[in-house]
């Protein structure tokens, strides 16, 4: 008797056999496609979004640039190779670290203001 209820409720005792629910099996999967939207526009493509930035970041790398690695290390540009960045750390120490390493460029306006 329970399950009879239940199956009342979610509309499938006594539907028509031939025609099945209103609306077909469009309706049946509306809400997976509104999900997959939802996450479409709430996941997806921000992550996207920011991968594509990041990779233009790395791409446009220069001599002088004030980077921070994903290790955390601060420092300067020295030299830029194609895979390969040497970083100056500060009292003439310098790193290599490969280009995909690094987290972030840092503006140096934004850095002192963070200071004080």
């Amino acid at each position: 008797m329970f399950f009879e209820s239940i199956a009342h409720a979610m509309g499938q005792a006594g539907a028509p056999a031939a025609g099945g629910q209103p609306g077909g099996p469009l309706m049946t999967f509306m809400p997976l496609i509104l999900m997959f939207v939802i996450f479409y526009f709430l996941l997806i493509r921000p992550q996207q979004k920011k991968q594509k930035e990041h990779k233009h970041m790395l791409e446009n790398l220069v001599r002088g640039d004030r980077v921070v690695t994903a290790g955390g290390l601060y420092g300067r540009v020295v030299e830029a190779k194609e895979d390969i960045l040497t970083i100056d750390l500060g009292n003439e120490v310098q790193v290599q670290v490969g280009r995909g390493y690094i987290a972030a460029k840092i503006n140096p306006d934004t850095a002192k203001d963070k200071k004080k």
